[in-house]
């Protein structure tokens, strides 16, 4: 596995990057429905590695087309075996790798739009939410998968119908158990919905529970987290409800004590949450109707391929086994066919300075690379 990495996360454009061998879509995806589960994990690997390992760029944008264009995932289509339903396969391994080709789609912004084609996957991964391990490799990239899928409006108007909010209040009441990156994700994805007008009416009904959950979170080491939580407190402070219970609770002492241990960019964040703490205007008609608005802006066109998605790889080739980008071109070899170049867009601009709570949603690893 190991030499199948590259570094993805790069501003450089690469030159010249050969193109992959064309593949047989439809000789890949009878195997994935009907093969053994060995066979099945080895073939979601390696399809993951083309798409991960690939270079931002011409590379990475045809292959990810080739698998849109096939419907390497079925959902485009509505047939009874789908691809797709490896998700809820009984087999562990081949669980963990059809979440990490999901995680793979969820990363770049035309996956997000392929697979919000299937009607039902939401709704799949909300199912292995709740049924994985939290320890789990598959639960993580889930979960990862959700937070980037949350960049979506049409998305995070399902999960916030779905009750999302309320389950992530309850995972992070108990942090104990989560890694660093399964935290991060988790108050990333809050935040993404939260900065939603239903969202914060949400968090009204439970501002007692939501803020006892973000106060905790605040007194945490890790860092990573802290935009987001005030990103979460400066937009449902919006809410006098919530104020008020935030008042009551002593929120503004919690926020100045953060402050005397932040850097100067959390330290402003925090002065404009505290600010909005003690603000005293009504709940305004633009936050109250926010959503008309907010289906006339783009979507948020983030495109970030992190190096967690080959992390822990736990399935290796026994001696006389493909794996890879070799059992691919071996075993299926297609005929090479033209696809349409996809506009390229590393990076979009930046909307908002650093200094402010994040107001847009974004996932942790377009943050940590633009900012």
């Amino acid at each position: 596995a190991s030499t199948m990495l590259r570094p993805s996360l790069t501003t450089v454009e690469m030159q010249d990057m050969p193109l992959l061998p064309s593949l047989d879509y439809e000789k890949l995806k009878k195997d994935l429905i009907m093969e053994n589960d060995r066979l099945k994990a080895f073939l979601l690997q390696a399809l993951c590695w083309r798409l991960t390992t690939s270079y931002p760029g011409e590379q990475r944008d045809t292959i990810l087309q080739a698998y849109i264009s096939n419907d390497l995932l079925d959902c485009q289509s509505n047939c009874q075996r789908s691809v797709l339903k490896l998700l809820h396969s009984k087999s562990e391994i081949v669980r963990q790798y059809m979440a990490r080709l999901i995680h793979a789609f969820a990363s770049l912004a035309k996956g997000r739009v392929y697979l919000s084609q299937n009607p039902t996957l939401l709704q799949m991964l909300e199912e292995r939410l709740e049924a994985e391990r939290k320890d789990s490799l598959t639960w993580e990239n889930v979960l990862g998968a959700l937070q980037k899928f949350s960049l979506r409006r049409a998305v995070q108007s399902e999960m916030i119908k779905d009750g999302l909010i309320f389950w992530l209040v309850d995972v992070l009441t108990d942090t104990d158990g989560l890694s660093d990156y399964a935290l991060e994700y988790s108050v990333a994805l809050l935040m993404n919905l939260c900065l939603r007008s239903a969202g914060k009416k949400i968090c009204a009904r439970i501002a007692n529970d939501v803020l006892k959950v973000l106060s905790d979170l605040l007194g945490r080491e890790n860092h990573e987290i802290q935009p987001y939580v005030n990103g979460i407190l400066y937009s449902i402070l919006a809410v006098p409800l919530v104020r008020e219970e935030a008042r009551a609770m002593g929120m503004e002492e919690i926020l100045h004590c953060v402050t005397k241990e932040g850097n100067a960019e959390m330290i402003q964040q925090i002065e404009f949450v505290i600010k909005q703490l003690n603000s005293e205007e009504p709940l305004n008609d633009s936050i109250v109707s926010d959503d008309e608005e907010e289906e006339k802006e783009e979507e948020e066109d983030h495109n970030i391929m992190e190096t967690d998605l080959n992390k822990d790889e736990v399935l290796q080739p026994q001696l006389g086994e493909l794996a890879g980008e070799k059992l691919l071109t071996t075993e299926y070899l297609g005929i090479m066919t033209h696809t349409p170049k996809l506009k390229k867009q590393l990076f979009p601009r930046v909307r908002q300075s650093i200094d402010k709570p994040l107001q847009r949603p974004v996932t942790p690893g377009y943050r940590r690379t633009v900012y």
